[in-house]
């Protein structure tokens, strides 16, 4: 398994061989750069870190300018680790691009849900809503309506569904096919659409 870092753009329709539509989302997959390698020996598991989105200097912290300098990179807004690389051995600050994938490939593309902000049951969780609009109940058509008895268990139970905060949640998307790789500017076409606003960050896994 490996994958790259990369930023959705948007989404189009492209058109195929027999003429049929197939709706795309268009992602910036890297440059990434190699800002880690941990082995199992001195961290415990084998894993790689790659870095995206350079910055300007004067926007990174200590820490952070501490952390890429041993790798020679320059300031990333993401780092985020793979667990494997197919094996493949990596040096400290190799630069890796899209050209990683291929038409046809298999990926599974993780990102953040738009956020919702607070929101009530109908359109947290497709409710109907109760009642009618009539016999005074004109402003209870988007209500939950009741959630249990009073007396036993006097709580409400965990998981009940109810309005609350939706999206702005990790949201992986599986099994997305690779429609077109577009090396020169770093552009990969995915069929299908992937979690997350415009110019968001996202995590793309490549299947073995």
């Amino acid at each position: 398994m490996s994958g790259m870092l990369g930023k959705k753009l948007g989404m189009t329709s492209i058109f195929d061989e027999n003429g049929q539509m197939i709706p795309c989302t268009i992602i910036e997959a890297g440059p990434c750069y190699v800002t880690q390698i941990k082995t199992k020996e001195k961290d415990g598991y084998d894993a790689v870190q790659l870095g995206y989105d350079e910055i300007n200097e004067r926007l990174a912290n200590k820490p952070m300018k501490g952390h890429l300098r041993k790798s020679g990179v320059k300031p990333l807004r993401l780092l985020s680790e793979f667990r494997s690389f197919n094996g493949t051995k990596l040096e400290l600050g190799a630069e890796l691009k899209v050209d990683l994938f291929q038409q046809g490939d298999t990926v599974d593309v993780t990102g953040r849900s738009k956020g919702r902000g607070f929101q009530g049951v109908v359109k947290r969780h497709h409710f109907g809503g109760v009642g009618m609009t009539t016999h005074g109940q004109s402003d209870r058509v988007r209500a939950p309506g009741s959630i249990g008895g009073s007396s036993y268990p006097s709580r409400v139970f965990k998981g009940m569904r109810m309005a609350g905060r939706m999206g702005g949640e990790r949201v992986t998307v599986k099994n997305l096919t690779v429609v077109k790789v577009i090396s020169d500017s770093n552009i990969l076409i995915v069929k299908g659409s992937v979690p997350g606003a415009i110019n968001s960050y996202v995590e793309i896994i490549k299947q073995d």
